[in-house]
């Protein structure tokens, strides 16, 4: 038997099913939206997973080929690797629903979602955290609160609610909210200089559509929710806290004043050590259990600290800014560079420049795009001080590389005042505490110093929060423990003028608008320091590109004469490469784009596909060659492709009796355009560059004798 739920939001059904599909899971649903739908699962086990310091939730977003009515390509086709897109997709499920479930509940959990169907119009990421809220409230699996999500744009000033596909290109702002019915819990967007009121605004509009599918779910469980399983918890024996805790004794306390993060880890590691020999004889095979008490004594120590005194564990203040330092022009060889240091977390960035041919092509369920501007995030195992193999690309790395990607598109110039694909990357040298806004700053900086015109510099800054009842302590510039023992890590960049984007992670059940308000304020303030710090090693692009990245050419030519220039089976277009070594692209339109290395292989290029889309212009005076001799006239080459008639009488100002007394075949001459036919046959006079005549308008001469008035024939006699 199946139970549904339906409501419209945003002037579109939604509808949640349960009991069709995947029966076997703990819990499972289906959401449809306009024709887009996704089926959300849930699996977990009762019994923890041993060894294990952390919960044990992996989530999965998959986007199935046929839900588009597509075929995967490559050879095997079917689908490969997860996409980026897939890869954000989960991290904001998981972001939203890991802190809800109960903290000592450590049994192995797995969140599945497959798109199964899409109508290219709704996007499925908001639908697939929906669908994975209801699985779990109607399942077995225990969890603290049900949530919802819902993506905010603004168009005109006006919010709305899921906009589609379409509408993405028109919003000036676009924000995915998670919440409970009485707090935030997860926030990721940006927008074009939003100003933090805005956001807010944002926020709440958000939320009371967030509390409707809330609403929506709660029904769905009372119709068919299972009974919450009785797990079995993840405890540690009462006589190892104590023992341990009477062994640390006041160390910690100690050791987290110590400002250095090398020396207060090494403190930390030799006590681990000596309290693990001291007790190995009397609790066996508990070293796991140590670590984790120690750890929980730590983050107690850490957080009692900031709320007592309001003073942080490198000695700062919780408004403080760590010292900052910039470089530029860092890479001999890159097109631009900047080194950013805030503190331990340092980012070295390069921007490369190259040509549409370097565009990332997207091929994705809405359909296929290119993409002329992207940024790399890269987090090697050295930045941390630690030896790991390096596997490729992980979901940490894509998800920091979106945000910061993200945060710098608002201020790159439009494609139409500078043609260049760019690519960032950051590859971070030290962390110790928001490694993705050092890639922000960096990346903007490294933007100037390639010359590219970017509105504004941008600077980055991430907020924490450490809260025990009614005592909040919110914290600028948070270090990598302070993020590990905090409460929330709230990203947020901008300009000078407003916010580019935000992120926000939390590990409590949420947040009040008001706590977001104040931390959004807190935010402004140091982002315009860090600004300040920026603007002082480079406060705007420099005037002229690097001497390596290569200068790009763009010329309009009629569309009707792109077959010209490409010539049959592309000879004649590549021949223009190999003999120029410049890099040609040719739009549709007709715009054509030319990339080389130093200007005159560009200029050459230019000057080849000029000549061959060259038109004739009435009242022009052309260097031509007589490439043949009639009795009546001469015909003179004015540019490969292109020549026109000289009449015997437009040969001299005299009467010619023969053309061969005035040109022969190969002789440059010099002609002026006095006509072109609607046939589009050009009438030439060498007459008119002499006498230095000007062409009248509309044209002269028509094969006839220029200057005068025709003579009038004499009137016929009448019958």
């Amino acid at each position: 038997m199946s139970y549904k739920v339906e409501f419209e939001l945003g002037g579109r059904q939604m509808i949640f099913e349960s009991g069709k599909i995947a029966k076997q899971a703990n819990g499972a649903v289906t959401i449809q939206y306009g024709d887009s739908m996704v089926i959300s699962t849930i699996c977990a086990k009762k019994e923890p997973k041993r060894g294990f310091d952390f919960f044990p939730l992996t989530v999965e977003y998959r986007e199935k080929a046929y839900a588009a009515g597509k075929i995967p390509g490559g050879f095997f086709k079917r689908e490969a690797r997860p996409s980026e897109k897939e890869i954000l997709s989960c991290r904001i499920i998981d972001r939203t629903i890991r802190p809800l479930f109960p903290s000592d509940f450590k049994g192995e959990t797995q969140v599945v979602n497959f798109v199964v169907s899409h109508d290219q119009e709704n996007d499925t990421d908001v639908m697939a955290l929906n669908a994975t809220s209801a699985a779990i409230a109607v399942s077995d699996v225990p969890m603290a609160k049900t949530v919802a999500c819902v993506r905010i744009g603004r168009i005109d000033g006006q919010f709305i609610v899921n906009p589609t596909f379409e509408m993405y290109d028109e919003c000036e702002l676009s924000i995915t909210i998670s919440g409970s019915m009485d707090a935030i819990t997860m926030v990721e967007g940006g927008g074009y200089e939003v100003p933090e009121s805005d956001l807010v605004d944002a926020l709440l509009f958000g939320h009371e559509h967030i509390k409707t599918i809330i609403s929506k779910i709660d029904e769905l469980k009372a119709q068919c929710g299972k009974e919450k399983f009785e797990y079995v918890p993840d405890f540690i024996e009462e006589a190892l806290i104590a023992k341990v805790t009477e062994v640390v004794g006041g160390k910690l306390d100690e050791f987290n004043k110590i400002a250095i993060k090398e020396d207060r880890n090494a403190a930390k590691k030799e006590m681990t050590n000596e309290i693990m020999e001291s007790l190995a004889e009397e609790f066996e095979d508990a070293e796991g259990d140590i670590k984790t008490v120690i750890h929980d004594l730590d983050s107690l120590s850490m957080r009692r600290m900031i709320l007592d005194t309001k003073i942080r564990i490198d000695g700062r203040g919780p408004d403080d800014v760590r010292q900052i330092t910039c470089d530029t022009n860092f890479l001999p060889r890159a097109h631009g560079s900047a080194v950013f240091t805030r503190g331990q977390t340092q980012s070295l960035v390069a921007v490369t420049l190259g040509t549409k041919m370097d565009e990332q092509r997207l091929d994705e369920l809405e359909g296929e795009s290119k993409k002329s501007y992207m940024l790399h995030y890269n987090f090697p195992p050295f930045c941390t001080g630690e030896a790991r193999p390096m596997r490729g690309t992980s979901r940490r790395e894509v998800g920091h590389g979106a945000l910061a990607e993200r945060a710098l598109f608002p201020v790159i110039p439009a494609e139409t005042s500078f043609p260049y694909t760019v690519r960032i990357v950051s590859d971070i040298m030290e962390s110790n505490g928001s490694s993705s806004m050092a890639s922000v700053c960096g990346g903007s900086l490294a933007l100037m110093d390639a010359g590219v015109p970017i509105k504004a510099a941008v600077g980055g800054i991430a907020m924490g929060l450490i809260k025990d009842g009614d005592n909040v302590v919110i914290l600028t510039d948070i270090l990598g423990d302070e993020d590990h023992f905090g409460d929330m890590d709230f990203k947020v960049t901008g300009t000078a003028e407003g916010v580019t984007a935000i992120q926000m992670d939390i590990k409590i059940t949420g947040l009040s608008v008001d706590i977001m308000r104040e931390a959004l304020e807190k935010a402004k303030v140091a982002r315009l320091h860090i600004i300040g710090c920026m603007n002082a090693e480079l406060k705007s692009n420099r005037d002229d590109l690097s001497e390596y990245a290569p200068r790009i050419i763009t010329i309009q030519i009629p569309q009707a004469k792109i077959g010209d220039v490409i010539g049959p089976g592309g000879k004649i277009i590549r021949a223009i490469i190999e003999e120029t070594g410049a890099k040609i692209d040719i739009s549709d339109d007709g715009t054509v784009l030319i990339a080389a290395v130093g200007g005159e292989a560009g200029l050459n290029a230019k000057a080849r596909i000029e000549a061959l889309v060259e038109e004739p212009e009435l009242g022009r005076t052309y260097n031509g060659i007589v490439r043949r001799i009639a009795d009546f006239g001469a015909f003179v080459e004015l540019f490969p492709g292109t020549d026109g008639l000289v009449h015997i009488s437009e040969l001299s100002v005299d009467r010619v009796e023969k053309v061969e007394d005035v040109c022969k075949e190969g002789d440059r001459m010099e002609v002026k355009v006095i006509n072109i036919d609607s046939d589009g046959k050009v009438r030439l006079s060498h007459k008119y560059v002499i006498t230095g005549e000007e062409v009248p308008e509309g044209g002269a001469g028509n094969g006839r004798p220029s200057g005068g008035k025709r003579p009038s024939r004499p009137q016929r006699p009448r019958r």
